[in-house]
């Protein structure tokens, strides 16, 4: 299987998928439980891309100015600060880090 064979295969998957979804009633996601799953679900597969794009490297796990950005910006938003205001602090943060020589 060719690498575009299998880029094709999984694009018709997921166009299957996303068109099995219209097909689910709609009250089957009216009840608490399936409702607090999918608010869940979004929450954690975020928080499972930000880690991967915060701490990987190819294969391997990396701690550079990433990581102090990222926990800068969560304590910001923990704080209730305005998105520009965490967005550009946590910049600051990785741009400052890099310049002193902790970078990737």
């Amino acid at each position: 299987m060719t690498m575009w064979t299998a880029v094709l295969v999984a694009a018709i998957l997921c166009v299957a998928l996303k068109g099995v979804g219209y097909l689910v009633p709609p009250r089957w996601f009216d009840a608490p439980a399936p409702s607090r799953i999918t608010d869940l679900l979004t929450v954690a597969l975020l928080s499972a891309l930000v880690v991967v794009q915060a701490l990987g490297l190819g294969q391997s796990i990396v701690v550079d100015a990433r990581v102090p950005a990222l926990l800068v910006a969560g304590g910001l938003l923990a704080m209730r600060a305005p998105f520009l205001v965490v967005v550009v602090a946590a910049a600051a943060v990785a741009a400052g880090l890099r310049a002193l020589g902790w970078a990737a």
